[in-house]
């Protein structure tokens, strides 16, 4: 028997009083333009050295951006370290980041910054001489903007990328020193990463100083062999083609090298990592030790992961660095790769994540890849590592086992004894700690609560807190805001799945109400979470507030219930997923509230993916459809994405094809909206060209929205609330 099992989660604050208190109607641009229902946060956190104080960049009225120092225990401002007036001498000026040397004498600077994709962006940097109170251009700005600036160890040099060379300043003598010459936009990237990697393993820092500052580990990526991806862009009388390297499933990669630069010799020479090309390096680390660089090697088909280390200092060299592998994993599925990589001060061991046992559970190794002990264990997934105080031997880490909805923190010693949980508030908890782990501020929300930010220390205890956002929830409790409650239905196959829901603040049982299914999908999100939802939670309850009933629903194939849940939908991306969502219109038709005749499907990215599935093989469920981005056939999708998950094209075209929405469009029989932004580098404008192809081929009615020169996540100005007002007309006029 299906079940429907409700569990409300209120929040006292926000909704208390909603029955005496006349209550004011959401509007989109009261969500998307005004500003009214900005959260209070506690942004641009750098902990000092001491792991007693912290900076906050802050704004001052007289002088511009402002670097502020604060105690963590009492909260008290000690100083202002630095400002946009002590630094560009021009308050007007913004400090847009900032990052300390290892000393803390210095300040590196970053202002006027450009976005390039996901993370990546380019600059202008000054350094900043916190003794001297003086600043300079770490180089001259006419030889254009910079990337990627990282203080060395000594704080007496800086790295950057500049045009995909390697430039080093000699902050002494203000000499630059060209690291790389044979940079080149489309061919050579030297220092940073190429956009597949960038997107997939995310990360776009390409160098790395060692222990000691005087070797710089880079990767250089050759892209010649890549194929080319362009996009117009639009605004000028003859449109720019805009073109980068975009490797799709299937097609050619870079061929990445890793290099050490020896600035002693001034020498660069490669690591030998092997003959194999086709191969990916999705991390490299430095160990404690000066000579030992650890290199992370993952087969094109990401199930076979090996870690390198490399021995510069043992005797005579040949031409490239030697290595030896000290630890190996393979999976019959894929391996995700994370940041949660940590070598020990001991110098012998280093703690790792692994799927091992069915769920991502934390492992100390020794250096030569012996499990001397498994840190955690049960039927829940360690989410990240968050940080290691190394005198007392203890990882703090989040983890998913109170339940998949929630967020936890915890603690546990690498020697020995059980985990200790120290975040106590239900929901979502979010921690980032002090240098050394003394302390930790605590960023909590649930489903119907925004930003709780508090200070704690390593015990858990709350020291103080920071921010309440009381203002938020007055602003929310004059509006007419429905709680979210989360319940569980079993899909066909007998597996329960996590779903949430919002109602009509005046619902009535004995009535019945259209359902706008809200949703993602796929591998690395999910929808159902006890978690503040923002900008999109509001949306949700306007469309409450017209009446309709807001759902969601976590398929197989999505986060923090196992391997064998999460790697379900391996080879076969959209086919399990769609048979739940089925499943879940049938078990919403079920419901005695619901309208059978008037559910409706949204997503984006992925969830366009498999709001597009839902509309045509699901089309007798669904009568409605909002497809934001939408990946249409895998074969037009990244090389890292979709082979980690699908293999290539060559090797599973059936699972390709199968499951494509462009090889489904003679079922479509709903409405149907597709939104795309023109100069999407993510998931291409392509997509959607591809998909009308085939509608029109079929013959199939359907509407078109394009958002010029706006990428995946069209936005700027006034983007997104044309956007969500289009999604709602679209909405009420079909739903």
């Amino acid at each position: 028997m299906k079940q429907f099992r409700t569990i409300f989660i209120f929040s006292i604050l926000t909704f208390s009083g909603l029955s005496v208190i006349a209550q004011q109607q959401l509007t989109n641009d009261l969500i998307w333009y005004s500003g009214e229902f900005s959260p209070e946060y506690v942004s641009g956190l750098r902990s000092m050295n001491d792991g007693e104080h912290y900076t906050s960049l802050e704004n001052d009225q007289e002088n511009g951006s402002a670097i502020v120092k604060y105690a963590f225990s009492t909260g008290s401002r000690i100083e202002v370290i630095a400002t946009s007036r002590d630094i560009f001498n021009d308050p007007s000026k913004s400090i847009e980041d900032y990052e300390f040397s290892a000393n803390e004498g210095k300040l590196l600077i970053k202002t006027e910054t450009e976005s390039i994709y996901r993370y990546s962006t380019k600059a202008h940097y000054y350094v900043f001489d916190l003794k001297k109170k003086r600043a300079f251009p770490l180089t001259d700005f006419d030889k254009g903007k910079q990337r990627l600036a990282a203080f060395s160890p000594g704080a007496d040099k800086v790295a950057f990328v500049r045009d995909n060379n390697i430039f080093i300043t000699d902050l002494k003598s203000r000499e630059e020193i060209q690291v790389t010459n044979d940079g080149k936009m489309n061919h050579i990237i030297n220092g940073a990463t190429d956009w597949v990697y960038e997107e997939e393993f995310g990360f776009d820092n390409g160098m790395y100083w060692s222990p000691d500052g005087d070797r710089l580990a880079y990767y250089r990526f050759d892209e010649s062999r890549v194929k080319e991806f362009q996009m117009a862009m639009y605004g000028e009388l003859y449109p720019d083609q805009y073109t980068f390297k975009y490797p799709k499933a299937g097609e050619k990669n870079s061929i990445v090298g890793i290099y050490i630069y020896d600035l002693n010799n001034t020498e660069a020479r490669p690591v030998d990592t092997g003959n194999e090309t086709d191969i990916y390096y999705p991390r490299i680390k430095w160990t404690q030790d000066n000579d030992r660089l650890c290199v992370m090697r993952l087969n094109r088909h990401q199930n076979h992961l090996e870690f390198l280390l490399t021995d510069i200092g043992s005797g005579d060299q040949p031409f490239k660095y030697q290595t030896k592998k000290i630890y190996e994993e393979k999976s019959a599925t894929y391996i995700e790769i994370n940041d949660n990589l940590i070598f020990l001060q001991d110098g012998n061991s280093f703690l790792w994540n692994s799927e091992h046992d069915g769920y991502n559970h934390i492992y100390h190794y020794s250096m030569e890849g012996e499990v001397i002990r498994q840190l955690t264990e049960g039927s829940w997934d360690v989410i990240e590592f968050l940080g290691v105080n190394q005198d007392n031997g203890r990882v703090f880490y989040s983890s998913s086992e109170v339940s998949p909805l929630e967020q936890h923190v915890y603690s546990v010693r690498i020697k020995r004894g059980k985990p200790d949980q120290l975040s106590t508030r239900k929901g979502s908890n979010n921690a980032v700690f002090s240098e050394g782990c003394k302390y930790y501020i605590n960023y909590h929300t649930d489903a119907n609560t925004p930003y709780y930010i508090s200070l704690h220390d390593a015990k858990g205890k709350e020291l103080r807190v920071l921010k309440t956002n009381e203002n938020l929830k007055e602003t929310l409790a004059k509006y007419e805001i429905s709680p979210k409650s989360f319940f569980t239905f079993t899909n066909s196959a007998g597996v329960e799945l996590n779903c949430s829901m919002i109602k009509p603040a005046d619902f009535d049982p004995t009535q019945k109400y259209p359902v706008y299914v809200n949703i993602y999908g796929g591998p690395g999100h999910n929808t159902v979470t006890d978690s503040w939802g923002g900008a999109n939670y509001l949306f949700h309850q306007l469309l409450a507030q017209k009446g309709y009933i807001v759902v969601s629903c976590d398929p197989r194939g999505t986060m923090y219930r196992g391997r064998e849940f999460k790697h379900a939908t391996y080879q076969q991306l959209g086919k399990l997923e769609t048979e739940d969502f089925i499943d879940f219109a049938k078990h919403l038709q079920s419901q005695p509230f619901v309208d059978a005749d008037r559910i409706g499907i949204m997503g984006w990215s992925y969830g366009g993916y498999m709001t597009s599935l839902c509309m045509t093989k699901g089309a007798e469920f669904y009568k409605m459809g909002i497809a934001v981005a939408p990946v249409t056939n895998w074969r037009y999708y990244d090389t890292i994405y979709t082979e980690r998950f699908m293999r290539t094209p060559q090797e599973n075209a059936s699972g390709y094809d199968d499951n494509s929405p462009i090889n489904h469009v003679e079922k479509l029989t709903g409405k149907y909206l597709l939104v795309h932004g023109s100069a999407d580098d993510n998931v291409h404008y392509q997509n959607t060209m591809e998909m009308i192809n085939a509608l029109v081929v079929a013959n199939k009615q359907f509407d078109l929205f394009i958002y010029p020169d706006r990428n995946h996540g069209i936005y700027g100005g006034t983007t997104r609330l044309h956007l969500f007002n289009k999604m709602l007309n679209y909405i009420e006029s079909n739903l």
